[in-house]
């Protein structure tokens, strides 16, 4: 049997390689820019004390924090929508570590909006709001609000002033509303508001999703020593900024309030313009999904209540009681399990706001005085939306009854 033959002698590695004549070497990758790593290092803070709903929603919070640092290169100034179905999914948390590294943070609890506005100069802050559902959680509170909500919604876009009468000559005074912001709360914000918002719908975290306790006074440094590396790389780069048209791969309202966190990507080249893209796209597809369910579910709400009269005999009032009854009793419905405690009066006046249709205080033909809806409030909705009966998605509704 012949001898293995022997391995040859290793030849000793050369650093750097030595060019070989004919040989074609791939080219080094280029080093990653300043501004690769000073996002690379801001999601990385990100990811210690927070927990996001996706890889996206990450992408998306250090592009936005990022670009308050150029407020004033931008047309339009995004606000950032932090919401979750109920407490402890980390909003309060995020909003912490989004303080610490933004542009100027205003924290606006209990301000007033006269408050807020005159705190908004050229060099605009970066408002924050925390516990947002405290002030448009219901009507009655949000009516209150309105102040708030319309400067929240004007300040998305530049030269869109607020106007107040001041001093003793009562002059009109031009106070500018341009800023960017962020806002956390359990539920949806407003309508107008949300439709101005990179959205991040957060969550509780999993059984095996760990994040490291924040504590403001070790922890703040670190973040402060990111956000100064975010000041450093930018603030040369404010000329170039203003003049970036970035590809969008949206249009309208969506583009303009993703377009700074784009052209953010682009400054910083790499793979972050990429990984801004996919995360708006992915991100705005989500949300024009969820109008699209919130809408069909008011139209079913409103074929569901024009059965419910129907059950009844089409009375002229129907109890707010009795109509929540008919509509939980049914198993087959989306009411019995629409949040926690099913379909409630709150519920429906959400669903039926758009409509212009609320419930108010009839007295009954029992002579009672109770809150209900009057069959002529839906006669016009149930024209436009949903003017023949669809039998496939009916009630199973029970008889009539007599009293309350």
């Amino acid at each position: 049997m012949d001898e293995a033959t022997p391995n040859p002698p290793s030849r000793p590695v050369e650093w750097p390689p030595v060019a070989v004549p004919g040989r074609r070497t791939a080219p080094e990758p280029a080093p990653p820019s300043e501004g690769e790593l000073a996002l690379s290092d801001l999601r990385a803070q990100f990811r210690r004390y927070v927990v996001l709903p996706s890889e996206d929603a990450l992408t998306a919070v250090t592009l936005w924090v990022t670009a308050t640092h150029l407020q004033t290169a931008w047309q339009h100034a995004p606000r950032l929508a932090v919401v979750g179905p109920a407490k402890r999914c980390g909003k309060s948390r995020l909003l912490d570590v989004v303080t610490e590294t933004v542009h100027d943070p205003l924290i606006t609890v209990n301000a007033s909006a006269a408050a807020v506005f005159r705190s908004i100069t050229e060099n605009p802050p970066t408002l924050l709001v925390d516990e947002a559902d405290t002030l448009f959680g219901s009507t009655k509170v949000a009516e209150k609000n309105e102040e708030m909500r319309g400067l929240l919604n004007a300040g998305h876009q530049r030269n869109r002033p607020t106007l107040r009468v001041s001093g003793p000559n009562h002059e009109v005074s031009k106070f500018p509303t341009f800023a960017m912001a962020a806002l956390a709360g359990i539920g949806d914000l407003p309508d107008t508001i949300m439709d101005r918002s990179v959205v991040v719908r957060m969550r509780r975290r999993g059984p095996g999703e760990k994040v490291a306790e924040f504590r403001t006074a070790r922890d703040t440094p670190a973040l402060h020593a990111v956000r100064d590396r975010l000041v450093a790389w930018l603030g040369p780069l404010h000329d170039t900024a203003m003049e970036l048209t970035p590809s969008m791969p949206v249009e309208d309202r969506a583009a303009d309030t993703w377009q700074p966190l784009i052209a953010i990507a682009d400054l910083a080249g790499g793979p972050w313009p990429e990984a801004a893209r996919a995360a708006c796209l992915t991100m705005t597809q989500h949300e024009a999904e969820q109008d699209q369910d919130n809408s069909a579910m008011n139209i079913r709400l409103l074929a569901d209540i024009r059965r419910a009269f129907a059950c009844e005999g089409n009375p002229a009032l129907l109890r707010t009681g009795r109509l929540l009854s008919i509509l939980n009793e049914d198993t087959e419905s989306p009411w019995p399990e629409y949040k926690d405690k099913g379909l409630t009066a709150r519920g429906v006046q959400i669903l039926l706001k758009g409509y212009g249709i609320s419930a108010t205080s009839h007295r009954f033909p029992d002579g009672f005085q109770a809150r209900g809806f009057a069959r002529e409030q839906f006669t016009d909705a149930w024209a436009r939306y949903c003017p023949e009966a669809t039998p496939n998605t009916g009630l199973h509704l029970p008889g009539p009854t007599t009293g309350a």
